[in-house]
């Protein structure tokens, strides 16, 4: 048997709460989520991007530079 409790196990009890107190709960379980799992700052900080990352050898311009011959430019 899992010991784990699923938002569904909640789901009565929240019910009984008022909704100032809904709201405040609503808010604590999604700073705690935030804070959880691998967030995006925490895997910078570990592994922050290289220099080489967003590098590019080709001209962004050029990459859409053809085949747009046959666009009428008045439309």
């Amino acid at each position: 048997m899992s010991s784990d409790i699923r938002a569904a196990d909640l789901w009565p009890i929240i019910q009984k709460l008022t909704h100032d107190e809904q709201v405040r709960l609503a808010r604590l379980a999604l700073g705690a989520a935030s804070l959880g799992g691998d967030s995006d700052v925490a895997a910078y900080r570990t592994a922050p991007p290289s220099a080489e990352e967003f590098r590019c050898d080709e001209d962004a311009l050029a990459w859409e530079g053809e085949g747009w011959e046959d666009v009428d430019a008045q439309g």
